[in-house]
This record gives C-alpha cells, sequence and structure tokens, in this order.
C-alpha cells in the first residue's frame, strides 16, 4: 500500500466521521418537519370544519333544530312528547292475568269494589308476606298468596 492510498483512506475515513452526525441530524429534522406539515394540515381541516359549523349557527333555522333537538324547546301551541326509557314501555296486557291494563285503581285479587284503604292494606299485607318454603311456583315466580276474607282487618287493632 503506498503513501497516497493510505493519506486517501484517512480523508475519507475523517470525512464519515466529521459528516455521520450532520446527516443523522438532516434525516430526523426531516421527518419532523414532515409529521409537523402533516399535524398543520390536520389543524387546518379541523378549523375549517369548524368555521362551517360557526357558519350554520347563523341559520334561523338551524338554531331553532337545534334547540328542539338540544334542549327539547317546542314552538308555541305545540305538544312535547318524551319517551323516558322506550326500553320499559309496557304493553297493554297484563303478564300474569292475561287482561287488558286499564286507566284507573288496581284492583287487588278478592277485594274488586272495596274501598281504597282495604286495597291498601291489603297490599301491604301481601308485600310484608314470607313464602313458604318450597312454595315457589312452576314458572319460578312466587306463588300469589289465597284471597283475604271479605273483611278487612283493621291495621290499629292488633292480631292474636
Amino acid at each position: 500500500m503506498t503513501v497516497r492510498a493510505l493519506v486517501m483512506s484517512v480523508v475519507v475515513l475523517l470525512a464519515v466521521i466529521l459528516l455521520l452526525p450532520t446527516v443523522r441530524a438532516y434525516v430526523n429534522q426531516t421527518g419532523e418537519l414532515r409529521a409537523l406539515r402533516a399535524d398543520v394540515a390536520e389543524a387546518q381541516a379541523t378549523r375549517d370544519a369548524l368555521e362551517v359549523e360557526l357558519g350554520r349557527w347563523d341559520d334561523q333555522a338551524y338554531v331553532i333544530a337545534q334547540a328542539r333537538d338540544r334542549l327539547s324547546y317546542v314552538m308555541p301551541g305545540e305538544r312535547s312528547w318524551r319517551v323516558v326509557d322506550p326500553d320499559t314501555v309496557v304493553d297493554d296486557l297484563d303478564p300474569e292475568t292475561g287482561q287488558v291494563v286499564t286507566d284507573g285503581p288496581v284492583d287487588v285479587a278478592g277485594h274488586v269494589g272495596a274501598p281504597w284503604y282495604t286495597s291498601l292494606w291489603r297490599s301491604v299485607q301481601l308485600a310484608g308476606e314470607q313464602p313458604e318454603p318450597g312454595s315457589a311456583s312452576p314458572t319460578g315466580g312466587v306463588q300469589t298468596p289465597p284471597p283475604a276474607s271479605d273483611t278487612p282487618t283493621d291495621p290499629a287493632t292488633p292480631s292474636g
């Protein structure tokens, strides 16, 4: 190997060592610049969409529609209907008896036509009764207790 080749290889090695960090920084900064330009383009698209949305609020019909949808406002003379939970809307048939459910008081079995306080007291008694062990109905529900006597018990009178 000649001296000339040796000097040339040292110069090339020195140039690589000096230029490598600069080239690496250039490549990293180019990638960051590309990512930042993409972020700017996305921000501009978002800004344009928001400006369009802001422009919609200048239209009176859009404002009225938003007041109806978001705030449940109605125009004077209109009637508002709201379904609280459409999944819990019950049918017009009683699942236990199969009879049509009507508006008005609910009759407790055995007390049709009795005064309201008798039906109320019977309802309280039914709610407080413990089912007997092994008395579950075949459908898995609780058996209905036998109807009480026609004479209502006075809640103030102790029984026993």
